[in-house]
């Protein structure tokens, strides 16, 4: 109830602004920076495009860096409770609230194709991932590139360089797999990670390229590793939702307004710009004098096979919740390679 009031408070203080004259304000709450790609190549053009589409009837109020209070783990229950209309937030920080989503965090099961990926969630929403998201109207499902490896002096060309290893991640499954390389996981959100780098407090951390200029992981990491091919160690899911209250109110064309702005098109073009992104990312490293490895088609097999339980552990897991996993991964690995084509 006091972050409802800190909030509220915050908004009317800011109601002489541009949005105050629309019919429908929104408010959406994310956790990083405005410089952050996901801010500007993302979050603003879906907010602008929402807004378009309604004729100036919608506005939507972006506040990254968590200005509205709380912490990152904090955005599914802000939106839940109302205390802001929108989020973006990664699922993985609110570890086993998406159960069924997780399917496409897995090793092996996401490779490397960000807008097949996006798609075949979207295909498989209604029927097979909508009970994740109960107390919510979810806009859209989206990933990053995947998890590449960066690490301070690690070299690791094969899972047995990590033995031991302190490496950052954010989710679960992230954490099954650093496990299953035999390395140590060490959960935060991801604006901690350059302290904890410095710090010594981890070794690495499995995360996209895209990320490297806005943190400046360059300064803390000697090497940036994926496979032949870009694979990466899995992915992240992240969710783009309306607190469902506010969104059962509106009417159904404002409803369609951000229907549209959230269409298959805008599902693919978010693949491009997240690898456009993470492009950029591992172009800031190179510059800054990182080594960027692509392992062989041999040393990634190695990878590969080392996380290969993974997915047997995952589907072991929320089946115990269940949930039927092997259906699940099935029907992703199937979902994937057909947006793929």
């Amino acid at each position: 109830m006091k972050k409802a009031i800190l909030a509220t408070g915050f908004l009317a203080a800011l109601g002489s602004g541009p949005a105050a004259a629309q019919e429908f304000e929104f408010t959406l709450h994310h956790f990083l920076g405005p410089q952050a790609p996901a801010h500007t190549d993302m979050l603003e053009p879906w907010a602008r495009q929402v807004e378009e589409n309604s004729e100036g009837r919608v506005a939507i109020e972006i506040y990254p860096s968590m200005t509205l209070g709380g912490r990152p783990t904090e955005l599914v229950q802000q939106a839940r409770d109302g205390v802001v209309d929108l989020i973006w937030t990664l699922n993985g920080y609110t570890p086993g609230l998406f159960p069924r989503t997780e399917v496409f965090e897995l090793p092996n099961v996401y490779e490397n194709d960000i807008a097949a990926a996006n798609l075949a969630m979207a295909a498989m929403f209604d029927d097979a991932l909508a009970d994740d998201y109960r107390g919510l109207e979810v806009m859209f499902l989206h990933v990053h590139a995947g998890q590449g490896l960066q690490t301070n002096g690690l070299e690791a060309r094969s899972p047995q360089d990590l033995a031991g290893a302190a490496l950052r991640i954010p989710t679960r499954t992230g954490s099954w797999a650093i496990e299953a390389l035999g390395a140590q996981p060490v959960a935060m959100p991801v604006p901690e990670l350059p302290q904890a780098l410095q710090k010594g407090v981890v070794d690495g951390a499995l995360i996209p390229w895209e990320i490297i200029p806005a943190l400046r992981i360059y300064e803390q990491t000697d090497f940036q590793i994926e496979g032949p091919q870009k694979e990466r160690i899995g992915t992240s899911v992240f969710q783009v939702s309306m607190n469902q209250g506010r969104w059962d109110g509106l009417p159904d064309d404002i409803k369609q307004a951000f229907r549209d702005a959230s269409d298959e098109d805008w599902l693919r073009e978010m693949g491009e710009v997240w690898r456009a992104s993470d492009e950029r990312g591992i172009a800031v490293a190179t510059e800054n004098g990182n080594t960027h490895i692509q392992l062989s088609q041999e040393e990634w097999a190695a990878y590969e096979d080392a996380l290969s339980p993974v997915v047997d552990r995952w589907v072991q897991q929320v089946s115990g919740e269940g949930v039927d996993g092997t259906a699940l991964v099935e029907r992703a690995r199937s979902e994937i390679s057909s947006a793929s084509e």
